[in-house]
């Protein structure tokens, strides 16, 4: 698996999460204490987030962070 795949699809995985939960891009930077750019990024593939991130992520929608690989 390329890293650009790798970025695009836990971007994608992260932007459906966001979605079944009815939040904004906003809403969810606020609660996981990140910038809306910074969420932003990571849904459209621009960046590939951090351990840490993901971590933040898995816990805040509750999946292992597995889910994002």
């Amino acid at each position: 698996m390329g890293i650009r795949k790798l970025k695009n699809d836990i971007g994608k995985k992260v932007k459906a999460l966001r979605r079944e939960k009815g939040l904004s891009q906003e809403k969810l930077a606020e609660y996981v204490n990140m910038s809306r750019e910074h969420i932003s990024c990571i849904e459209r593939g621009k960046n590939l987030p951090t351990v840490e991130t993901l971590y933040c992520l898995a816990n805040f929608f509750k999946i292992d962070i597995k889910h994002f690989f």
